[in-house]
């Protein structure tokens, strides 16, 4: 082997072992520059000492108002469109019309019903008067008579007809739709108007288990709409559903209130219930914000030691951003409210003032 190409191989030799020092170098530099966690490091929280307290608070829960009535109007009888006297916000009382169909054609019919009973009621007297002479069988009054009262049945049944080519409110309210214009061809079962009467109001709400049993037939409980808060209506509970929904489990609740005499609360408005609960019996409340997991598996942050430790936790109700603690909890114990990231269970803490 010539010098020269030994030279050659010791110098690639000198620059491996360079490049390999300098990429151990770099990668001591980069995991130098990596944050490593510590968990034995104490957490900084804020925490709460627990105190039995006394509910006597006011609770609110939300609902929207509905029509006390509401019903589409169709036409009793086939026919033709020839006044409609109502528009879209038209104010209605019971019985007025609506809406008059041809009735032309049944009129004719009417008056040709008239001519025949007077021909019967005609033939009637004279049977009657002939009979009591004897000069006429029974049989003929007989059948006089009973083709009189066929005819007033037939008459009756046209004259119902008749009337009901008027179509009117079934109730007060007011007209909120209309599907029809003069001219056009109404059948039934076809919608013509569509009527709400909000004079009364029906308001309803969903509650959970826990707060269901807060409401009973018969009570009376003050409700402000969301666009009106200053009008205070009461409400008087009317059904309480005896099953949950399947699907969120909580139960309806119906309120029947009395609007305002101008009707400032409409239909579709949302509105809140007021609840007022008092009771003697002192309970542990904590935030709802100290609790973590589930509602079906609730926990807090129990300080004892310098440790966190989660707890178990039973919530018979909640009202606003509260919990109300039947289990897990006590008087004088320290929970956590705040400092929930990286804590876990066991770890380090430290409480900030």
């Amino acid at each position: 082997m010539n010098t020269k190409k030994l030279l050659w191989i010791i110098f690639l030799v000198l620059m491996v072992v360079i490049i390999v020092l300098q990429l151990r170098n770099n990668k001591k530099v980069t995991l130098d520059k990596v944050y490593h966690y510590d968990k034995t490091a104490p957490i900084s929280i804020l925490v709460d000492t627990l105190e039995l307290q006394k509910l006597n608070n006011k609770t609110s829960f939300t609902g929207i108002f509905n029509a006390n009535k509401k019903t589409k109007l169709s036409a009793d009888v086939p026919g033709k469109i020839i006044s409609v006297f109502v528009d879209e916000g038209s104010k209605v009382k019971k019985g007025e019309p609506l809406l008059q169909q041809d009735k032309s054609s049944m009129e004719l019919q009417l008056k040709q019903i008239n001519v025949k009973i007077k021909g019967l009621e005609d033939d009637v007297r004279r049977y009657s008067a002939l009979k009591k002479a004897d000069a006429v069988q029974g049989v003929k009054l007989e059948k006089a008579q009973l083709g009189l009262q066929s005819v007033k049945i037939e008459k009756s049944i046209l004259q119902d007809k008749i009337d009901k080519t008027t179509v009117r409110a079934p109730f007060d309210g007011i007209i909120t739709m209309k599907f029809c214009e003069q001219g056009e061809y109404s059948a039934p079962g076809k919608p013509l108007f569509q009527l709400i009467d909000i004079s009364t109001l029906k308001f309803n709400i969903t509650v959970s288990e826990n707060e269901v049993i807060l409401f009973n037939d018969g009570d009376e409980f003050p409700i402000t709409s969301n666009v009106f808060p200053e009008v205070v209506l009461t409400g008087k509970v009317t059904t309480v559903g005896a099953e949950s929904n399947k699907m969120s489990h909580d139960f309806p609740v119906e309120f029947t209130i009395h609007n305002t005499k101008d009707l400032k609360i409409k239909s579709g408005m949302f509105g809140n219930v007021y609840v007022t609960r008092e009771n003697d019996t002192e309970h542990i409340v904590i935030e709802a914000s100290s609790i973590v997991g589930s509602n079906i598996h609730p926990q807090v942050y129990v300080v004892k030691d310098g440790k966190a430790w989660l707890h178990d936790i039973i919530i018979s109700s909640r009202f606003k951003n509260k919990a109300v603690v039947s289990k897990g909890l006590s008087q004088g114990d320290v929970i956590v409210t705040t400092g929930f990231i990286n804590l876990f269970d066991g770890a380090n803490v430290i409480i900030k003032n």
